[in-house]
């Protein structure tokens, strides 16, 4: 539940956490690196990242946890971060969107993570600032997908190594970007399997999971095509934050986020159809249960208007003495009946 109340009133600027805790104690890990060297080290206090602000090489800063108002605090006063992205940080409802402040960039967007034991898709905003020299990512979460690129660093595989901060920005942009493709390919695996579900047939709990599918598409569509809007910012900034040797890979990164924009609306518009095939199913096996009793119940009419004739019971009725007239009447009805089915069957209505 999202704490929007606390800040009913305040001035613009508030610092005041709106998300859930996620976690006890922030943990804060530091990734000095450069051409040639690499240093790791993690660490509760923020202070300790201080004197990384004007190293000789590249910083990233990972912030685990956001809920404390003061450490967040110190953070902006020391690095000169604008209150209200402060404020920004700390209210995890946020849009993702990109801002440029003269000596950094302030960059907001969502990281998705598949939950294997629910079966849903879980959200976590990232905020990252971008310095000249240095990157400070802020997480609601200990748990992210961003191991892939902290193994890279300590191997020194590529050019990350070599290259400056606006590249770290876009290689954490990318292995969130990456991540979407892995939570597209579940989610297609799961409609597939709801395809064919329907095809073999279907309950409520069928319907259930198909509303919580169209949910998580939702979500996901939610969270990525805003960030099609950051991408193209990042690549047409006009600030010295980004080296022109970096667009190219925001190009990439660009024609990426298109590419997973298209799928989740293809994604979106399959599970609306399998909802259809649901209800149209659902729809046609009530009709055929209509149509049979329908059928029965049509049957029945001339037969039970004959029995009721016979059951009035007036006691001058011909066929009463007539020693053969039970079973005459029984063959009469079975004719009719007979009749009556060969007549739907040639009509072709079941």
């Amino acid at each position: 539940m999202k704490t929007f109340k606390k800040k009913v009133g305040l001035p613009p600027g508030s610092l005041i956490f709106t998300g859930k805790q996620h976690i006890e104690e922030i943990m804060i890990d530091i990734i000095d690196y450069g051409p040639d060297s690499f240093k790791e080290l993690k660490s509760e206090n923020i202070e300790n990242c201080f004197p990384y602000r004007d190293a000789e090489g590249i910083t990233w800063i990972d912030i685990k946890g956001v809920h404390d108002s003061k450490l967040i605090s110190k953070m902006g006063e020391y690095f000169k971060i604008h209150p209200l992205v402060l404020e920004d940080i700390l209210n995890t409802n946020q849009r993702p969107k990109m801002e440029i402040f003269d000596n950094y960039l302030f960059i907001v967007l969502k990281m998705l993570s598949y939950n294997e034991a629910e079966n849903v898709i879980n959200s976590e905003q990232v905020s990252m600032i971008v310095g000249s020299d240095y990157v400070i990512s802020l997480q609601e979460k200990e748990e992210d997908v961003l191991d892939p690129l902290r193994e890279r660093l300590r191997k020194g595989k590529g050019r990350i190594r070599k290259a400056g901060a606006d590249y770290l920005a876009y290689a954490i942009l990318d292995v969130i970007a990456d991540n979407y493709f892995l939570l597209l390919e579940k989610l297609g695996e799961q409609m597939e399997d709801f395809e064919d579900r329907l095809l073999k047939g279907s309950n409520q709990e069928t319907l259930m999971k198909l509303y919580i599918l169209k949910r998580e598409t939702f979500l996901l569509r939610k969270s990525i095509w805003p960030m099609r809007e950051v991408v193209t910012q990042l690549e047409r900034a006009d600030s010295p934050l980004i080296m022109n040797e970096t667009i190219p890979f925001l190009r990439d990164l660009y024609d990426h986020t298109i590419q997973i924009i298209e799928t989740v609306e293809t994604n979106r518009e399959m599970t609306a159809g399998l909802i259809e095939l649901y209800l149209s199913s659902n729809s046609n096996r009530m009709n055929e249960v209509m149509k049979v009793l329908t059928i029965i119940a049509t049957i029945f009419i001339p037969l039970t208007f004959i029995a009721g004739i016979y059951g009035m019971n007036f006691a001058y009725m011909p066929e009463l003495d007539w020693p053969w007239a039970y079973f005459g009447v029984l063959f009469i009805m079975l004719v009719i009946g007979a009749g009556m089915l060969f007549y739907f069957r040639r009509k072709k209505w079941f």
